[in-house]
């Protein structure tokens, strides 16, 4: 009798002869390049350093693209945003020591928001592992340490024969629900060493599966048809999963009002009867959320951002629909469905008894007017000016990608995605210089469309250096510094809370004139000319830069209405 396991592919005649032949002065670099490609890579970021040589190397002998940044963290934030418009895992090539550890914030938010990145870095020769005094050059007592509590798994290596396995692991990591990012390292002699091993062909690293239990998702069927008011918040597991349209389905058949998170933007269709768009940091939505008799989570951990700054305190029924195990009634007590999004809501569309509820779109248009009322009291007019003009100057289908700014926080709550997994942001961690290296690895990930990234002075100073890569590799993207003279958001946290701002105000270049000494093309705009010198660079091909002086408020707290 044969079982299933029992089967082994044999190799081709072909494979067999590459086995016994195998081409003349391949290293563990060789093997890490084939490794990636036999898993279904193309593209590869990074910056090379000492140790790492012996895989950059062996770059110039495989035909992966490799797109090289001037400082490993942006390098990491447009890995993200790689993974996060293909859903592949995005390779990452790092050196040791400093140039890992200069990646960790950008792997931080790959992991806040679940975005696949596959790091691979060298470490010191295998005689100095372990214990941090031999004097090597960029040697750590414990490199991988640095890196457990970040990322979603650690795989080292010590021998070439453990490389193909291990990054074969490490990808169908990075590719299980929840996605995120990976941490491999190999030294630098095993990297260099010469290997008889036969040239790498494919690997198998399908990711595993995450389905529901039926009887939670039988129990929440129920509870949803039976429900009299009942409401969704959709999170950016959602947009991983590619479950936009199912979500959709479900909220139709319950007359479900849905309101996304930041994470979650282009969710769910922004002008639908039942879409609460994205006001989540509002105390109107937050009233409704919380008179929801049964409050269905989908994909969020209800954190800070999600739950209004941790004042939703829910008085119904919790549904939470989550792949991060760890996630699960971490914030709020509930039914707690460890799943992937789509295959959850897969299985409640093929449960739930429809609903009847003709007041769920009265309900919702209330909301939204009590919304812009609120706003149009606070004499926002610029604010809102200079996001409309954004909106008609990006294209429907373009991506963007927003730093950690004031006119990135007026977007989670206020801009129209117009699709899922079209706008990105830093949110997830929260770190600086997230727009435009990440803007960059979309462009790389799809250049059939321009890319918006959007960042203020303080912020932009974080990444100017990748205006190189940009006109380097002529990626499409745009990049819109509204330049405030400091931390705008920093500044008006310290002055409503202290009555003054400290370490916030910037010297900062001319960045019209910064851009084009990269050759790149920069415009200086007014917030009345926004929209057409935007909607220029964007349908011009190739890097640009948009500079926009302008001092922007956020709106008041919604705790003081």
């Amino acid at each position: 009798m044969t079982h299933d396991h029992d089967l082994v592919l044999r190799p081709t005649a072909a494979q067999t002869e590459a086995a016994l032949n195998p081409p003349p002065g391949r290293t563990g670099g060789d093997l890490v390049v084939e490794t990636l490609a036999g898993l279904g890579a193309t593209t590869v970021f990074g910056l090379p350093g000492q140790h790492a040589l012996g895989m950059f190397d062996a770059l110039r002998r495989s035909d992966l693209r490799y797109i090289g940044l001037r400082v490993e963290n942006n390098a990491g934030f447009a890995a993200d945003a790689y993974g996060r418009i293909t859903g592949e895992a995005a390779p990452l090539l790092l050196s040791t020591g400093p140039g890992a550890l200069t990646a960790l914030p950008a792997l931080q938010e790959a992991a806040a928001a679940s975005a696949p990145v596959l790091a691979i870095s060298s470490q010191v020769p295998t005689a100095g592992l372990g214990g941090g005094r031999h004097g090597y050059l960029h040697e750590l007592p414990d490199q991988s340490a640095s890196f457990r509590g970040v990322v979603k798994s650690v795989h080292t290596v010590r021998t070439a024969s453990q490389i193909p396995s291990a990054l074969t692991e490490a990808w169908k990591s990075a590719l299980t629900v929840p996605h995120g990012p990976v941490w491999v390292e190999v030294p630098q002699d095993v990297l260099l060493a010469e290997t008889l091993l036969p040239p790498v062909t494919a690997m198998d690293a399908t990711p595993d599966e995450l389905p529901p239990r039926p009887e939670l998702t039988a129990l929440a069927a129920h509870l949803l048809a039976t429900a009299e008011r009942p409401a969704v918040i959709a999170g950016g597991g959602v947009i991983r999963s590619d479950a936009s349209g199912k979500l959709r389905q479900l909220a139709e058949r319950l007359q479900a009002p849905v309101v996304t998170t930041p994470g979650g933007k282009g969710a769910f269709p922004w002008t639908h009867p039942l879409s609460l768009q994205s006001w989540i940091e509002d105390r109107h939505t937050t009233d409704l959320l919380e008179d929801a008799d049964v409050l269905l989570v989908v994909g969020s951990g209800l954190g800070e951002l999600s739950s209004n700054y941790h004042t939703f305190k829910p008085r119904g029924r919790v549904i939470q629909i989550e792949a991060d195990l760890g996630k699960l009634e971490s914030n709020h007590p509930g039914i707690g469905i460890h799943a992937d999004a789509r295959l959850a809501l897969q299985a409640l569309l093929e449960t739930v008894e429809p609903r009847e509820d003709a007041t769920a779109p009265e309900r919702v248009r209330d909301l939204l007017e009590r919304v812009r009322a609120r706003i149009a009291a606070q004499d926002l007019t610029l604010e809102q000016q200079v996001l409309t003009a954004v909106r008609r100057a990006l294209p429907t289908k373009s991506p963007s990608f927003w730093d950690m700014t004031i006119l990135a926080y007026w977007a989670w709550s206020a801009f129209d995605a117009m699709g899922p997994n079209h706008l990105h942001s830093a949110q997830g961690a929260g770190g600086l210089g997230y727009g435009f290296p990440a803007a960059l690895g979309a462009a790389v990930a799809d250049p059939t469309r321009p890319v918006l990234a959007v960042s203020g002075d303080g912020g932009a100073l974080y990444s100017i250096a990748e205006l190189a890569t940009a006109r380097q590799y002529d990626l499409d993207v745009t990049w819109l510094i509204v330049d405030d003279g400091g931390y705008g958001i920093l500044r008006e946290y310290m002055t409503d809370t202290f009555g003054a701002s400290t370490a916030t105000e910037l010297t900062r270049p001319d960045f019209v004139t910064l851009a084009e000494s990269f050759g790149v093309p920069g415009t200086r705009t007014t917030p009345e000319t926004l929209e057409r010198d935007l909607a220029k660079a964007l349908a011009a091909p190739g890097p640009s830069v948009v500079v926009l002086p302008a001092v922007l408020r956020m709106f008041a707290p919604t705790h003081l209405d």
